[in-house]
């Protein structure tokens, strides 16, 4: 009989491309993985990848397995969150992944509503880069991915993405900095140190594009995929940053920085990624009724 490990070896190769990351993801050997493949394949009498390079590629009949896998998965995650629900003494869980780039207070604003059940409502938050993250959901460990970025149309993963909502980007920066750097905005950036959010952020590339539009070229002292780090480093003065426009007078308030200007051209999109056909899960109904409220 085909179980539920055979699958989800099945879906980690075909999420990751080769045996070998998915048995570093999964944490076992890959010739356990190798093993449970043939098993899997020998029971449907298919093939289910072919070599192509490196990388393992879908046979047709694997593209109809994973299809299914994928069914069985969200099902199954729908029992767990069902049963989790129940008349139960365990607390509401909600697994839920950030990636790096999410400034933190916006973080904290988009889940504070998970956690209208007060103590009858555990949150476990784990960061990461986005496609880390979406592996981790695909595998059922997380119920929610809140990122920069939704799912890519036709990608290994099926899943369900859903804008929370958007904002224009403020450029900040510590006060000796500013009068430092004096002028109007933006020229007053040509030549400015900057920091920049790291080649994963949804942003980075349009930044990048603006400067170039207004001839700036302001000096790139550091790039930080966390962007916690980027905005320690900005509180020291070590260049300017963008922040997320709604939350420019809270950045302001809590770290001192002041805003010189907003690039207006930029919008940032913050969205909500899982797996499920339908939101079951009360926590994540939660937050995406009340996301409008923090845009």
């Amino acid at each position: 009989m085909i179980n539920y490990k055979h699958l989800h070896y099945f879906h980690a190769v075909a999420s990751l491309g080769t045996v070998a990351r998915a048995a570093e993801q999964l944490h076992v050997t890959a010739q356990a993985i190798s093993m449970q493949l043939q098993v899997l394949e020998d029971q449907l009498g298919e093939a289910l990848f072919q070599k192509k390079g490196r990388v393992l590629e879908l046979t047709e009949a694997g593209k109809t397995v994973l299809r299914y896998a994928e069914q069985i998965f969200d099902l199954g995650n729908e029992l767990e969150q069902a049963v989790r629900r129940g008349g139960f003494t365990e607390p509401e869980t909600l697994r839920v992944g950030i990636t790096d780039v999410i400034a933190k207070t916006m973080a904290f604003r988009l889940l504070q509503p998970a956690r209208e059940a007060g103590l009858a409502m555990r949150l476990i938050c784990k960061e990461g880069r986005f496609d880390d993250l979406v592996v981790e959901l695909a595998a059922h460990r997380l119920d929610l991915v809140i990122a920069d970025q939704g799912l890519p149309t036709g990608g290994a993963v099926r899943g369900h993405t859903r804008l929370l909502g958007s904002s224009t980007l403020t450029v900040m920066g510590h006060p000796e900095l500013c009068e430092a750097w004096p002028g109007d905005f933006p020229q007053r950036l040509a030549g400015a140190p900057v920091l920049l959010p790291g080649q994963d952020a949804a942003v980075h590339s349009q930044l990048n594009s603006w400067f170039e539009t207004h001839a700036l070229r302001p000096i790139i002292v550091g790039e930080f995929d966390d962007g916690a780090l980027l905005k320690s480093f900005a509180c020291a003065g070590t260049g300017f940053m963008v922040a997320p426009t709604v939350l420019a007078d809270v950045v302001h308030e809590e770290d001192g920085l002041v805003a010189i200007g907003t690039i207006d051209a930029i919008v940032e999109h913050f969205y909500a990624v899982s797996v499920e056909r339908r939101e079951h899960h009360p926590a994540v109904r939660r937050i995406l009724n009340n996301a409008g409220s923090v845009f």
